[in-house]
Order: structure tokens, then sequence, then C-alpha cells
């Protein structure tokens, strides 16, 4: 039985639906576990969204523990940020340390996590690029897709490390950005880059661009199958952290990231687990 740590901030319909599904996987066996605790990184009555993140860690029967960071020592958080961080984190991992907790998984956690604090526990988190592709936001990420003219692109889970989105990817799955769909869609975006450029593309249309929305749209449709593949595969024991180490069930280090690809595509293909 995989014991798991979560941490959010609990700010949105998306982190209530990660927190229903995973739960929902686990009472139901896909996943031979269970959520020992959640950290939210609010407090009761900060927001409407994060109290509905309460409500439904209440109905679920989840440990939650709060610590406001919006109010934890905000001119420090202002003057230094870096010593405000490892502060913050000290103080949540007082709250949580003795809850056994053998994975933790950032699920719309808005924070960066203090060094200290990812030294201490075997933390991943979802970013939207393959390993060794962009780095930063989503939007970030999809302009520097359509900017290089990606042949593909796809979501990772990784470890997380003092380097923002520098861990090593813990597992992925990948599509094809070119073909079928989007064909006609990167003749059009390449035509209008030709006379108008992408700065302008970029500040007149934004995230309603039509290619932009599709990559975003089907990305968006992997995230959550990726994130509960890589839960039961730690689960299952495929996958395993020593020293914060990756390794097989054999316990060979891994020497490439996990592709759950094949599973995720037949669950979209499917609907089914």
């Amino acid at each position: 039985m995989l014991k798991l740590g979560w941490f959010s901030t609990g700010r949105d319909q998306a982190a209530r639906d990660l927190l229903k599904i995973v739960h929902q996987k686990i009472k139901e066996g896909f996943i031979p576990g269970e959520i020992s605790f959640v950290f939210l990184s609010r407090e009761p009555g900060e927001s409407q969204e994060s109290d509905a993140f309460l409500e439904l860690c209440k109905d679920l029967g989840l440990k939650v523990y709060c610590l406001s960071a919006k109010k934890f020592e905000p001119s420090l958080r202002q003057q230094d940020r870096e010593v405000w961080r490892t502060l913050y984190h000290q103080k949540v991992y007082d709250l949580i340390k003795k809850e056994p907790a053998e994975l933790v998984i950032l699920a719309g956690y808005m924070w960066v996590v203090s060094a200290e604090l990812c030294q201490k526990l075997p933390m991943i988190n979802l970013h939207p690029a393959l390993p060794g592709g962009p780095q930063g936001t989503w939007q970030e990420v999809i302009w520097r897709l359509l900017e290089e003219k990606a042949y593909e692109t796809g979501a990772m889970m990784h470890l997380v490390t003092p380097e923002l989105d520098r861990g090593p990817a813990v597992t992925f799955c990948h599509f094809n950005i070119k073909e079928g769909k989007f064909a006609p869609l990167w003749e059009a975006f390449e035509k209008k880059v030709a006379t108008r450029g992408l700065a302008k593309i970029m500040e007149e249309e934004g995230e309603k661009e039509p290619l932009f929305a599709l990559i975003r749209e089907e990305g968006v449709k992997r995230e959550l199958p990726l994130i509960v593949y890589t839960i039961k595969a730690f689960a299952d024991g495929e996958i395993k952290l020593v020293n914060h180490q990756l390794v097989n069930k054999e316990g060979k280090k891994l020497e490439n990231p996990f592709d759950l690809t094949p599973r995720i595509e037949k669950y979209l293909a499917t609907g089914e687990w």
C-alpha cells in the first residue's frame, strides 16, 4: 500500500477533480495505496475555491493540514523570497513530518518548494512538456513549441529538486502536433507569422490562437491520466524512488523516464482505465 502525501493550493476545479479521481481509483483498488494527508497552502475562509477543496477533503475523509502561504511573513516574502521560502516550508514540514508518505504529489501547488523540503520528502510534480522540452508555464511552453515548429509535445512527472522544473523526469507521455487536425492549423499559423510576426499574434490573439488552443486542449486531456498512471506505477512497484534515485522493480537504476503513452492513449480511446 503506497502511502501518498498531497500538496495543493486548491485554487480551482481542476485541483478538486484531480484529488477526487485519485481518491476514487484508490477506493476502487486500481491504485493500491492511500492518501495519508493533504497539505493546503491556504486556510479556511481565504478563498471560495480553496474552501470548496477543503469541503471535498472532508467529504472524502482525508486528513488536512493548512498553513496560509499568503499570510505567512508577508513583509519577509517581499524582501527575501528565498529566506521566506525556507522558513515557510520548515513550518510546513513541522506540521506533516509525523505523517507517513513514500511519495508526495504536488497537484496544483502554486509555490516553489524550498530546497530543504524537496530533499527531505520524495516529491513529484507535473510539467506540461516532454523531458528536455521547454521550461516555464504551460503558456510559455506552447509559444516555444510554435516558435520552434515542434513535431510533438507531451507532459511529464518529474522529481522536485532545488532547481525549478529541472528535476529528472520520472514518467512522460507524448503526442504528435503536426499531423491530422493540426496540419491545417499549422498552415494558417505560418501564414500569419509571415505577415504579422509571432509577437503580434501573441499580443492580439494570445491563448485563443487556434493552433495554440488545440495543443493546450490535447495536452490537458493527458495530464490527469498521466498523474493517475504515474501513481499506479509507483504503487505497483514498476518504478521506485531509492535515495532520490529512480529504479525499476529489479532495483536497477532507470536510465530513461517511464513512457506511459500507450496506457494513456488507450484510456483516451476507450475511456477505460
